[in-house]
Order: structure tokens, then sequence, then C-alpha cells
């Protein structure tokens, strides 16, 4: 690859949101001299309606190569490819509806969380919520880079962490019960007759050993519970937070 930080590019009032690429051979192929990438604060849970991805499409259309990347590690909807004297026009359209830069370079970068209560039985808590909260509290440092490194906050609602929070952020908030696990041991029978070992698969994998199975009844010693969720996850008709 022949792709290079060729110094800062950027928009009105903004000192993330767009990363410079310049090609080193850009004499050799001048259709991608530059080809910077914008990154796009996605909504909450990356939640859209066709009519706002028209919307975005239409608008990189006009003013970029019309390639997209969704999402990014850090949750941004990138849109890779356009020029210097592109970035503003594309800025004031995604502006104008109703959507604003991501984060870059040494800042707080975009805060991303899962679906949360939207859409998932787990959810412990409203990871939508505080996501959308907590990425308008920090906008002066999302937009305006002034840490000596960048920084990334992830929510996940329930410990199954499907937004990566503890790999990819360096603050991961992650919900979880303060009660004991709901049996429904009618439902724990079926698994049985259906060939679940729930000695095997179940108890076996337990981190703690927590459970126990012998046979008819399925305990839980909830004060040695670290919240894995695996028997939920292998149980999820029988077992709830």
């Amino acid at each position: 690859t022949h792709w290079k930080h060729g110094g800062l590019v950027g928009v009105l009032g903004y000192g993330g949101g767009v990363i410079g690429r310049y090609s080193d051979v850009g004499e050799q192929f001048p259709d991608v001299a530059h080809f910077h990438t914008m990154r796009v604060n996605q909504p909450a849970a990356w939640f859209y309606s066709s009519e706002a991805l028209r919307s975005i499409c239409d608008i990189w259309e006009r003013h970029g190569s019309g390639l997209t990347n969704m999402h990014g590690s850090t949750g941004d909807l990138i849109l890779m490819g356009t020029t210097t004297d592109q970035l503003e026009p594309t800025f004031q359209e995604l502006t104008h509806a109703g959507f604003d830069l991501g984060g870059s370079g040494s800042a707080v970068r975009t805060p991303s969380c899962c679906v949360g209560m939207a859409r998932c039985e787990w959810a412990c808590f409203d990871a939508m919520k505080l996501c959308y909260e907590i990425t308008q509290a920090y906008q002066d440092e999302l937009h305006r880079p002034a840490f000596p490194y960048k920084f990334k906050f992830k929510f996940s609602a329930c410990p199954n962490d499907c937004v990566a929070s503890i790999a990819r952020s360096d603050l991961s908030v992650i919900g979880t019960w303060k009660d004991d696990i709901q049996i429904d041991r009618d439902e724990v029978a079926k698994y049985a007759a259906a060939g679940v070992d729930i000695q095997k698969d179940v108890c076996g994998h337990c981190p703690t050993k927590c459970m126990e199975w012998d046979g008819e009844t399925l305990s839980i010693v909830n004060r040695d519970c670290v919240r894995c969720m695996h028997c939920i996850n292998v149980l999820p008709k029988a077992l709830r937070p």
C-alpha cells in the first residue's frame, strides 16, 4: 500500500472526525491522490431508518467515492475517500441531515453501545440512554482532541458484552443483575428431556462451580455466581437474570 499521513485536514471548528489519507504515488493514480476518510457519529445501537441511510449515501455519492464501512471498530459509520475541497461541503450536508462527525485522534472516540433494552431480553440497564448521555456530555472532548492519547467508552447492557467493550474500550460499562438467577424448573426439565447434558454443558462449564444438577433439580449458589451468562445462554428459556 502507498497511503501516508500528509498533514492535518478537517472541517471548520473541529479538530477530529477526518482522517487524512494521501497516496505517495499520486502522480500515477491522480483519482486517489488524496482519499480522506470521514467518521460519522453513529446513533446509539446503530439503529437507522432507510431514509437516513439513503440521505447519507446520497451525500457521499455527491462529495466522495461512495464507499462506506459500516461500521468501524469504534462504531462510527465510515465514509471512505474524498478530496480536501469536499470535506466542508460534506460536513455541512451531513449536519443539515441531522448527523455529526465522530471522534478521531487523541480525543474521546465516539461512544458506542449494544442494542440494549430496545431489542434484547437480557439487558440489565438502558445502555442506549447512557451512551447518548455520555456522547452529549463529552462533545468538546470528542470534537477537539486535547488528550495525550485516544480514549474509548463502550456500553454493554449485559455480561454477554456484544459490543466488545472489554476488548475494544478504555472504559467499559457492563450491566448485571442484583438478585438471584430466576429458574423455571419446568423448562429445565424440558431441556433435560430434549437431550441437553446439564451436568456437562452447564454445571461443568460454570467458572465458580456454583451450580449443581442431581438429575432432577438444578440449584444455584447465587452468592458465588460471577455473572458470566454461560448458563443463561445455554438454557435461555429456563434461566433469566
